[in-house]
Parts: structure tokens; C-alpha cells; sequence
């Protein structure tokens, strides 16, 4: 008989709903509690949980207190970035297991005092990648790992975001103070899976970025630095009509960080790569191309209906569109591809013994620490930056066990 698991949530909406998938009753999982310092959202935790599972949560405005109270088997933490750091060291160091989302924290610094506590006090910590339980990047691994395009040498990623000023430009992402650039936000995603692919971290960075769109674009006045999209019409904040990007308007008060970031990445191994970011594009999706001794790998669509892979194989001068070799994904499944269901069962699996997660902590430290110095040689004219190793003892723990 498995161990019957009481989970709780600090973030309780917005992203804080993947923590739904965990709540199985039949399965001996349940969320118990949420915690959230705004009641708009605790109530929203409440009465989202009344109507899909008939049940109702225990609320707190402090997740400390929620802590103390509730004596929980794991917690997700899905609260605001800039947060993560101190909340996810609070249930480190009070023994409680932590599925953090990405990105780890906002700083190099942070992110590894979140790994050393979680070493120190041995306690399971896990990372919110959810980009390496995609269909679409599984099978890229899978092909790159059966040898069909020979030893890899190089990846492009190329990330449009189309809904780049309605998602990150509205709130406290568009300051740098709360996020550090959205090379975390929504880069660490992208640096990651290159790293996962490339079965390689960076070594060393260097970037050109700009604010080249929305520090144009009408901001709310200050004073309305919290107020939530839930406040308001959606269709005023998240709406395809937005277009073109500088017809937007209500931007978050203070508007300081890139919308456009372009970073060139040395990976450990030999490997080269770029990462290129743009929030005013028409379209919204993520194209890797990798680059072998003996071919080319290639995906068109990531999460959504009709993405396959194609795969160049023998020369053909000129341009082919179709590769030698087409892999069409399934249809996707619910959560970002079928992807939250699937990381989210990994953190139980974990928190019961059975499974050791895809993600891991070191790489999510990994994304970060070449995001952070990627936009750090942004800001001083494209200097290049070396990425700090982490300690051999830290770089080599498990921290899907309870040491």
C-alpha cells in the first residue's frame, strides 16, 4: 500500500493550477491546501477545486502558516520568480520536498542556495522543465541518441513569441528587478532543452538584445504594479487582436526589460549554440535545428496540432523542404502538449521513491546561470561571460532522495 500524499500549493492560481493534476483521491494523492497572499486568488484556488473535484481546500494568506498547519508531503511552488528563492529555502529547510517551477530563481546566486539547502538539509527538490516531457523534444533526443545525424555540433533555437507583450509586458515580468530578463522566464525553457539535446551545459555566453518595441508602447500609471489580470476583461490584457505589437497599451508601470535577445552559447562539450527571442512576432512557437556530422534534425510546430520532425539525412543541394525522414507527433494532450500531466506524475513517482525525475535541479541551475550572464553581456555591449561550474559534490547529488 503506497503512501497517502497531502500536498499543498504556494501561487494558488494562474500556474499554481497544474498542481490539479496531482490531485487524484483514488490514487492516495491529494492538494489539501493552498497558499496565496491575495484573496482574489485564494478564492479562486477554492472554487476551482469545488468544481472540477467536489472538494474543498484549506486557505492561508501565509504559506508559512500553511506549513505549520498542514503538515504536507511535498508542495508545488508556483508563485512570482523573484520569489523562489525564498520561499523554495523556507520548505527546504522545514524539511518539506518542493516542486519548484521554472526558472529557479532570478540569479546564479540564488539558485545555488536553493541547491545547497536542499543538499544540506536532504530534502527532494524538483524542477518545473516541462519542456523534456514534450513528445516533440523526446523524440528529437531520441532520434540525435540513435546516431542517425552523427556527433552533434551545433543547435539553433529560434522562440517566437507572439503573445510576448500580452504575457510578460502587463506585469511584473517587464522589470528587471522581479525577473532579470526573460531569458529566464521563458528563455530557461529553451537553454535547457539545447543543454538536454546537446548532453552538454555552457560553458561560456555572449548577447545582443534590445528594447526595441514596447518601451513605446502606453503603460498604467504607478500604483498599479499588482493589479491581476483576473481584475480585468481578459480581452483587454491576452487577445489575438492585439496586433500589431505597438498598438498595445496598459503596460505594466516600469518597462526596462529586452524584447528582442539573441545569445551565442559554448557548451562544455564542443558544441555551439544560439538562442534567439523575440516578443512582437505574428506567430507563437519554438524551432530547434541540429546539426550533425551525418545530418540535420528539424521540428515545425512544438505543442500543438500538426508538429512532426524532419530529419536531413544525405545531400541534396538546394533547398527540400521534406526531410529524408518525417516524424508526425500525436496529437497533443492537455497542459502545454500533455506535458504538466506527465512531470507532474514524475513528482509524485519521486516523492514516493519510485522514479528519479528528467529534470533535474542542476540543470534548471544550468538555464539560469547562462540566462543571467547572457543578459548580463547584453547590458555591456555583447562582453562575453564564463559560467561558474558547480561544486563536484553538488553537481553529483541525487536530489530526487531524502539523503
Amino acid at each position: 500500500m503506497e503512501k497517502e500524499l497531502r500536498l499543498g500549493v504556494i501561487g494558488a492560481c494562474g500556474r499554481g493550477s497544474l498542481s490539479d493534476w496531482a490531485h487524484k483521491p483514488e490514487n492516495g494523492v491529494q492538494v489539501v491546501a493552498g497558499a496565496d497572499p491575495y484573496q482574489l486568488q485564494r478564492d479562486g484556488f477554492v472554487k476551482r477545486h469545488q468544481e472540477k473535484f467536489n472538494h474543498t481546500p484549506n486557505v492561508y494568506a501565509d504559506y508559512r502558516e500553511m506549513l505549520e498547519k498542514e503538515h504536507l508531503d511535498g508542495v508545488f511552488i508556483t508563485c512570482p520568480d523573484f520569489m523562489h528563492e525564498e520561499v523554495a529555502c523556507y520548505c527546504l529547510e522545514h524539511k518539506t520536498p518542493v516542486y519548484l517551477e521554472k526558472p529557479i530563481a532570478i540569479s546564479v546566486e540564488g539558485a545555488d542556495r536553493i541547491l545547497r539547502t536542499a543538499k544540506e538539509n536532504r530534502t527532494r527538490l524538483m524542477l518545473g522543465h516541462n519542456m523534456r516531457y514534450m513528445n516533440f523534444t523526446r523524440k528529437m533526443r531520441e532520434i540525435i541518441q540513435s546516431g542517425m545525424i552523427g556527433e552533434v555540433k551545433a543547435i539553433w533555437c529560434r522562440h517566437f513569441v507572439s503573445y510576448g507583450g500580452d504575457a510578460y509586458f502587463r506585469d511584473w515580468h517587464a522589470d528587471t528587478k522581479n525577473s532579470c530578463s526573460l531569458l529566464l522566464q521563458k528563455g530557461a525553457h529553451d537553454i535547457d532543452i539545447i543543454h538536454w539535446l546537446a548532453g552538454a551545459v555552457t560553458t561560456r555566453v555572449n548577447g545582443i538584445g534590445s528594447l526595441s518595441v514596447y518601451d513605446k508602447v502606453p503603460r498604467r500609471p504607478l500604483g498599479d504594479e499588482h493589479l491581476y489580470k483576473d481584475k480585468l476583461d481578459i480581452t483587454s490584457f491576452w487577445s489575438n487582436d492585439h496586433w500589431p505589437a505597438e498598438n498595445l497599451k496598459d503596460f505594466y508601470p516600469t518597462v526596462d526589460n529586452e524584447d528582442l535577445n539573441m545569445v551565442n552559447l559554448q557548451l562544455a562539450n564542443g558544441v555551439q549554440a544560439c538562442y534567439l527571442q523575440c516578443h512582437f512576432t505574428p506567430d507563437g512557437w519554438r524551432n530547434y535545428t541540429v546539426i550533425g556530422t551525418k545530418g540535420r534534425i528539424e521540428n515545425f510546430g512544438d505543442d500543438g496540432a500538426g508538429t512532426k520532425i524532419q530529419v536531413w539525412t544525405r545531400r541534396q543541394d538546394g533547398f527540400h523542404p521534406e526531410g529524408d525522414v518525417v516524424y508526425n507527433m500525436p496529437p497533443p494532450g492537455e497542459g502545454h502538449g500533455g506535458a504538466d500531466p506527465v512531470i507532474i506524475q514524475n513528482y509524485v513517482d519521486m516523492l514516493r521513491g519510485n522514479e528519479v525525475p528528467t529534470s533535474t535541479p542542476q540543470g534548471a541551475r544550468y538555464a539560469v546561470a547562462a540566462g543571467v550572464l547572457g543578459a548580463k553581456s547584453i547590458r555591456n555591449g555583447g562582453m562575453p561571460f564564463d559560467i561558474p561550474a558547480l561544486p563536484e559534490e553538488i553537481e553529483n547529488y541525487d536530489f530526487s532522495l531524502n539523503q
